[in-house]
């Protein structure tokens, strides 16, 4: 091998490398820049099969990788925020969403004659304007821009540099008869175009490099780069795949629907090229440039959707006939196991997504704390032993919770996040501590009045009646702390505070009156001090509540 061959293979893989890196830089910008955009996607993902495809599309088109989707969708159908119906809309939109790369890709591969216009002659200079925007900007839109600028640029670059090293080997002999052979045989064309892809986990990046080889000269034949963009299409399913390995039948479902959707349209598209090509073989033969690519691959996948959309329903019986047993919703699990399963890794595929996750289960965290918060209060005025012991275990769960999603959340703050999801994942932190803090005063209150097997303690009617209109002005302070996080209410923590101040005044007023009982003898020494105790709990938890409230406040 000469200098000049190591030179080129030097090039080529540097190519590559920037290529790729430029892909993730220009996506990882695209999702700073989308921030709460991408999480309001969310809220729309609902029974519409239309809309989850154009979400899809959508959600594909930032990230820049249908698998990296797919891999997501398998995560939500998991944490059972979306369900396969929806699923289904989603993965068919990825496939056209990651048609936007290859026309990218086309853009960067202009022909001598449009040289003025070609992006990569401009390519060093948006390298050069994104590190001036990261290194001088305050701003963290100008950066996220500058992120995008750079791999754009590096994109263009990383093309440029595996065009040309390869330029000089397309017309060898060996790759001129390795493209007649793909094209003259489908099988073998879409088994190179799924291998390739699978172990580059992206079908744009390796229908990137088909298009950067297409351009070199005619080498690439027609019908060889059509049946290796087939191949990519099954190919990009690996990743889902592998990703749904070990994962509930309902997860592995999904993955299977993306590949039952792309054999289905490849083995469609397929027979009708080879039928084609048989009477067309000088087409077949002729050389293909990577505009062409991108053409047939966007009429593939928009062609795919359209023929399987009536058939969504049919995919989703499919995929239960090949991943067989009971659904994950017919299973009781227990709500540690729930919060497991919500907090899947793979939606860290995506920031924007997993911070609206970690909301979504500091507010299932919330809700739990809260109906603990009910079983004490019940607990304390009905003397029942059995919804003490029930605080007591939910308590453990809370725990447990608070565990996991904190880890969740280290796990979040170490993805690239803009400025504003730093902020929310910060204040989830906070908000986790405070929920953990509330179920420990609720587990203080029943601990109060456990007497076991003695007598339980019985407070004086008018007691009875300060504890209910306490503990309902605290319970209402904690509720809207939740539905303050939970819809991101302004309204619902402004109602906090009231109650908040209430319940500060009232804390007060029954201290004082209830001592004035106990220097009149008109209460037990023991059971006055137990309430008093209460009362401190109670005031505590509201506090605990304006604190969530304040940390929603803190994000307008």
């Amino acid at each position: 091998m000469s200098i000049n061959d190591i030179e080129n293979l030097f090039l080529f893989a540097g190519g590559l490398g920037m290529f790729l890196f430029g892909m993730h830089s220009m996506s990882d910008g695209i999702q700073k820049s989308t921030g709460s955009k991408m999480q309001e996607l969310l809220g729309i993902l609902t029974n519409n099969r239309l809309v989850a495809v154009l979400v899809g599309a959508l959600i594909t088109a930032i990230i820049q990788s249908s698998g990296a989707t797919t891999v997501m969708v398998v995560g939500f159908v998991n944490a059972g925020i979306m369900t396969l119906g929806q699923a289904v809309g989603v993965i068919m939109g990825a496939n056209i969403g990651t048609c936007i790369t290859s026309w990218i890709v086309s853009l960067g591969q202009l022909g001598d004659s449009f040289k003025a216009i070609s992006p990569s002659l401009y390519a060093p200079l948006l390298v050069g304007l994104g590190a001036f925007l990261i290194m001088f900007s305050k701003k963290q839109k100008k950066r996220n821009i500058g992120d995008i600028l750079i791999g754009l640029g590096l994109l263009f670059i990383g093309l440029d540099f595996m065009k040309n090293s390869a330029a000089d080997y397309m017309e060898l002999p060996i790759f001129t008869q390795a493209f007649a052979l793909f094209g003259s045989n489908p099988f073998l064309g879409v088994l190179i175009g799924a291998v390739v892809t699978g172990i580059m986990q992206s079908s744009s990046a390796s229908v990137g490099i088909l298009q950067t080889l297409a351009a070199t000269g005619g080498v690439v034949t027609t019908s060889s780069a059509i049946y290796i963009s087939l191949g990519s299409n099954i190919g990009s399913c690996f990743t889902a795949l592998l990703s749904s390995m070990g994962a509930p039948r309902n997860a592995k479902r999904a993955a299977v629907i993306h590949l039952s959707f792309n054999v289905i349209g490849t083995i469609i598209f397929g027979i009708a090229m080879f039928v084609f090509f048989n009477f067309n073989p000088a087409f077949a033969t002729a050389g293909i440039g990577s505009v062409g690519i991108s053409v047939f691959h966007t009429i593939f996948n928009i062609v795919c959707t359209i023929l399987l959309f009536p058939f969504a329903n049919y995919l989703v019986k499919l995929s239960g006939i090949i991943v067989k047993g009971k659904d994950e919703e017919e299973i009781e699990e227990s709500d540690e196991c729930v919060t497991l399963r919500h907090l899947d890794e793979r939606i860290l595929e995506s920031p924007s997504f997993a911070v609206e996750n970690a909301i979504l289960e500091v507010v299932h965290m919330g809700k739990i704390t809260q109906n603990n918060l009910k079983c004490a209060y019940e607990a304390i005025l009905e003397h029942d032993h059995e919804k003490i012991e029930q605080v007591y275990k939910t308590e453990k769960t809370i725990n447990s919770m608070e565990k996991m999603i904190t880890e969740y959340l280290v796990k979040i703050s170490n993805l690239s996040l803009n400025e504003e999801q730093h902020n929310i994942i910060n204040n989830l932190f906070y908000s986790v501590s405070d929920i953990e803090r509330v179920g420990d005063h609720t587990e203080n209150l029943v601990e109060l009045v456990d007497v076991k097997d003695r007598e339980p303690i019985i407070f004086s009617e008018m007691a009875q009646e300060e504890l209910k209109e306490i503990m309902e002005l605290v319970y209402k302070a904690f509720s809207f702390s939740i539905e303050a996080r939970e819809k991101h209410s302004v309204d619902a923590a402004n109602k906090v505070s009231k109650y908040e101040d209430q319940v500060d005044s009232m804390e007060e007023e029954l201290r004082e009156t209830h001592i004035e009982r106990l220097s009149k003898q008109l209460c037990l020494p023991t059971n006055g001090v137990i309430f008093l105790d209460i009362i401190s709990n109670l005031e505590r938890i509201s506090d605990h509540a304006y604190n969530l409230a304040g940390y929603v406040m803190s994000e307008e």
